[in-house]
């Protein structure tokens, strides 16, 4: 059973540091909604951190030279964790360098943001090996250079995403069980947002229903007027737009429901079979399922009454003192599931974060 990550609060400059976390992330919903002139598409979604992560390790080198080891399968040459200490020592002038170590527990090609999630976890730790103590802001322009996703790791909380992924404005989220399934098939990005079966949403007001959850629009409310929070010069908005507890219970039976629907899911439907046998395994199981990202990877959210009926099955097989017994109380359990899964394919049951484990590690 994964176990809450707990954030690490900020330490005096080290010359090591290790078992630094880079966390997941989920998009409970994506609509693509427009397109810039250069190509980009503009989106809005709900970007929620879980508790599947990656763990990197980090040693400081005096001579200015930036190495890393793959403790695992070889990840690509030039990859964004050494772009991003790259980026960061250009940026401040920086004399050290560092030896970076990553174990690679998120699968690739998945849509959970995993290699920008650790190209932001090297920018925060980084700053605390080479003593820069930067603020956020400061290295938020580094992580958009990087790339769309970096930011919204570099920010350290759930987030409403809109623009090309740039503009964040913090939410809080109510602690959610998502079974996560990886597919064996992965898809390029560039294949499903080239895809002819991409539809973006027909304007801004479908995603009212969710500004309502919140109280901050409702259904009737222009877009203009989602939302009002000025936004600072790196796209993060201040403040949280869903604080009221009974507000996010809404946001969250709203999901339960079905609101909402990732816009990259019919291409990558189309691209690859399995995509669709996942999502229909999981709504077998958990009556919801939804494509994260650009895909291949896919979830659900695991009902509290499901939880607590699981539970009390695994209790009643614990009881039984045979082979049988233990069996059935291994499948029991929300773990035990994933087994049935075919080969190639990875699967975990997860848990929201409410903020990142690094988010004590730059001041705003």
């Amino acid at each position: 059973m994964s176990t809450p990550m707990t954030p690490i609060s900020p330490a005096a400059p080290l010359k090591a540091l290790y078992d630094v976390p880079a966390p997941a992330k989920l998009n409970l919903f994506l609509h693509v909604v427009g397109k810039r002139p250069d190509g980009y598409h503009l989106l809005q979604s709900l970007f929620v951190l879980i508790d599947w992560a990656d763990t990197l390790h980090f040693d400081r080198r005096d001579d200015g030279a930036l190495h890393r080891h793959d403790r695992g399968d070889a990840l690509p040459a030039d990859d964004l964790c050494l772009r991003a200490a790259r980026a960061l020592q250009q940026a401040s002038g920086c004399g050290f360098g560092a030896d970076i170590h990553i174990e690679k527990r998120l699968p690739s090609g998945a849509g959970m943001g995993g290699g920008s999630s650790d190209a932001a976890s090297t920018l925060l730790a980084l700053n605390r090996l080479w003593g820069l103590n930067w603020s956020r802001q400061r290295l938020l322009p580094i992580a958009l250079q990087l790339g769309a996703d970096v930011p919204f790791f570099v920010g350290g909380r759930n987030a409403f995403v809109e623009g090309i992924g740039e503009v964040l404005t913090p939410l809080d989220v109510p602690e959610l069980r998502l079974a996560v399934v990886k597919p064996a098939a992965s898809i390029g990005t560039k294949e499903i947002f080239s895809s002819p079966l991409l539809q973006r949403s027909e304007s801004v007001a479908i995603v009212a229903g969710f500004p309502a959850a919140n109280g901050r629009r409702s259904e009737d409310s222009p877009a203009t007027d989602f939302p009002s929070d000025e936004a600072n010069s790196s796209g993060e908005r201040k403040g949280s737009i869903c604080r009221d507890h009974q507000m996010q219970e809404i946001l969250v039976q709203q999901l339960y429901e079905g609101w909402g629907r990732n816009d990259l899911q019919p291409p990558a439907e189309a691209a690859s079979r399995e995509v669709s046998t996942a999502l229909e395994w999981l709504q077998t199981r958990y009556e919801n399922s939804r494509m994260t990202g650009s895909g291949s990877a896919v979830f659900a959210i695991v009902r509290p009454s499901r939880i607590a009926t699981q539970t009390a099955v695994q209790n009643a097989a614990q009881e039984k003192d045979t082979v049988t017994g233990l069996e059935s109380n291994l499948k029991a359990t929300p773990e035990g599931e994933f087994q049935e899964l075919p080969d190639g394919w990875v699967g975990r049951m997860c848990r929201s974060l409410s903020v990142h484990p690094l988010r004590g590690w730059a001041e705003d």
